[in-house]
């Protein structure tokens, strides 16, 4: 019979594509997305007592992720690091099959870079990881209508730069 850490342990490695995904829309930076997951897992499995049965496991560690991202923010602002951007061209011109839906997927990407970033973890959180909104809203730590608010924000800002890369490749 498996232990309640060995059950803990099972359900992080099963979500464990979903939270890399979310530390890669919240820091647009593979290396650093890595870094960030790796912390929230050391941090989770510190605390995995405090973890309450019965609740969203995902739920509990977009949260964990979300604020030690912020915490990182606060200092590299105070340290006022800043790391250069990923090469938007790298790999670009390779013959592959799938190249139109990278070009598209890197569209995407470019799109979400340039949204505020609270409306981007709601983006990232309801659309991308399929989250409710009350379960997003709980994540993010705020009311339901602010959640929904900058959702709809977020959702006609990509609209919006997804149709004028469109129209500029036209």
């Amino acid at each position: 019979m498996p232990t309640k850490d060995a059950e803990f342990r099972a359900g992080l490695m099963e979500i464990l594509p979903r939270l890399r995904r979310f530390s890669r829309s919240l820091t647009r930076h593979e290396a650093d997305a890595d870094d960030l997951l790796q912390t929230a897992l050391e941090r989770a499995l510190k605390r995995s007592d405090q973890f309450q049965a019965g609740t969203r496991l995902d739920s509990w560690m977009y949260r964990m992720i979300k604020n030690i991202w912020i915490d990182e923010i606060r200092a590299r602002t105070r340290r006022a690091q800043t790391f250069a951007p990923e090469e938007a061209g790298e790999g670009m011109g390779a013959e592959d099959p799938t190249f139109d839906r990278q070009i598209r997927a890197m569209s995407i990407e470019r799109a979400m870079d340039t949204l505020p970033e609270d409306q981007r973890i709601a983006v990232s959180l309801v659309l991308v990881e399929g989250l409710s909104y009350k379960e997003a809203a709980k994540v993010m730590d705020v009311p339901m209508g602010t959640l929904t608010s900058r959702l709809a924000r977020g959702r006609q800002a990509l609209s919006d730069q997804l149709a004028d890369q469109e129209g500029a490749r036209a």
